[in-house]
């Protein structure tokens, strides 16, 4: 049903990741999600066997009650549920307060969503298991304000990563270029030498969130 959602989740905390990490957010993670990443941490919101129905009118209205005015849209995976997202986000929009980031993992159609909503796209690695299956279109239509994230377990990842920003010529799209480490796979000391030494136009973007409270909280 469009006006209901598959929810896994809705919390405040802290944003752990992207260009907006440290700020006041309210997370909406949605329940389902069509890969199955090898170094995936939220396992559980990968189906909807812990999600409940939430209609669009309850999730508008807890968005509304919580203090933050940053807000992301995460899962699972969001597209898997695109029209009662797209109704969400435009409700969201429609109040004039929220600045709505969408968390999603490159393999769904983006262009459905409002303008409005900054897209931040995993690009799935090697590691991950997934990195045929990225929507390529996705990665040539971004906009400035939108964000890339490749999450890198070890230096093909990062080889892959640098790949992809030339492949795509993303660095002429958006500024915002995300080597994310899977918490506690790579040699961080190593990896800034890598960038360092290669002059990579991407920002170290560290799981915050998981610095603060640990690699097994959830709702964080």
């Amino acid at each position: 049903m469009m006006d209901h959602l598959k929810i896994h989740e809705m919390f405040t905390s802290i944003q752990g990741e992207s260009t907006y990490a440290g700020l006041p957010c309210f997370f909406i993670r949605l329940a389902g999600c069509n890969l199955r990443c090898s170094y995936c941490d939220t396992v559980k919101a990968q189906t909807d066997a812990h999600a409940r129905l939430a209609t669009v009118d309850e999730i508008v209205e807890t968005a509304r009650r919580a203090a933050p005015n940053l807000l992301e849209i995460t899962g699972g995976e969001p597209m898997m549920q695109a029209d009662g997202v797209c109704m969400l986000a435009e409700r969201l929009l429609a109040l004039k307060r929220f600045r709505i980031l969408m968390e999603t993992n490159g393999s769904c159609d983006l262009s459905y969503l409002p303008g409005e909503v900054i897209r931040i796209v995993d690009y799935k690695t090697p590691s991950s298991g997934e990195s045929g299956r990225m929507f390529l279109p996705n990665f040539r239509n971004l906009r400035s304000i939108d964000e890339v994230k490749f999450v890198l377990s070890d230096f093909e990842d990062y080889r892959f990563a640098r790949e992809k920003i030339r492949e795509f010529d993303l660095t002429s799209q958006t500024k915002n270029i995300l080597f994310s480490p899977a918490y506690g796979t790579i040699d961080l000391p190593a990896l800034c030498a890598r960038m360092l030494t290669d002059n990579v136009p991407a920002r170290l973007n560290l799981q915050l969130h998981k610095q603060i409270w640990g690699p097994l909280k959830e709702g964080v």
